[in-house]
């Protein structure tokens, strides 16, 4: 039987929700592992919508379970409703929705607040000793909720210019958790925690490169399970 691997996004599009890319992308490696998914989100407003062709903020108010419906094809629960005794795993995709709605790390870094459902949800996954996976920005989420864990956004300078966000390792370092640097197509696995995370596109590479560095993570993710 398949591992029972819980997806939470966070919305609809990089500038507001979830990555879309790196959803699919996750999505795509646990249906090659044979895992069994269920999505969520949580049941909340938007902290902003950002016309993506644009790249402005928009005059509107959008929910963060309705826009993470339309990646989810429908198939989508209320985060609220997620119980860590029904899975094996849970995967954060990242986005700035995760910055913006799971928490407010775009807004307050590394003061930032979690929401308290992701908070809650985090927790119940640690407790139960059962492996957490998180890509691009969502790794602040572990390191916010976890003080001492371990996890990589890339790296901790801008090489060549393909890690612009690379202050993100200070944050999560000032947090008091330990940085490890991994490139794009790799993975770092905590093994005390079970935490297991990739830089995805906090890296400037190619997508399939991306792609496959998820894939580590799912996989990695699906070994702990």
């Amino acid at each position: 039987m398949g591992r029972r691997v819980a997806v939470v996004l966070a919305g609809c599009g990089v500038f507001d929700g979830s990555e879309i890319h790196e959803a699919s992308a996750v999505l795509v490696h646990l249906s090659r592992g044979g895992a069994e998914v269920k999505i969520f989100a949580p049941n909340i407003e938007q902290r902003d919508v950002v016309n993506h062709l644009k790249g402005s903020p928009a005059e509107e108010k959008r929910n963060v379970l309705v826009e993470s419906a339309r990646l989810a094809r429908g198939s989508i629960q209320d985060l609220a409703e997620l119980k860590a005794s029904e899975f094996d795993a849970v995967i954060f995709p990242g986005g700035f929705g995760v910055a913006k709605n799971l928490c407010s790390w775009a807004v307050d870094g590394k003061n930032c607040t979690v929401n308290e459902h992701v908070n809650s949800t985090l927790q119940a996954f640690h407790n139960a000793k059962k492996p957490i996976g998180l890509c691009c920005i969502s790794p602040v989420l572990a390191a916010k909720v976890f003080p001492g864990c371990e996890v990589t956004v890339g790296q901790d300078k801008n090489i060549d210019g393909r890690f612009p966000d690379a202050e993100t390792a200070s944050a999560i370092a000032e947090l008091g958790c330990k940085h490890i640097c991994k490139n794009v197509n790799e993975s770092h696995v905590d093994k005390a925690n079970k935490i297991v995370t990739t830089c995805a596109f906090m890296c400037k590479a190619p997508l399939h490169e991306i792609f496959d560095g998820i894939g580590t993570m799912v996989q990695e993710v699906l070994k702990l399970a």
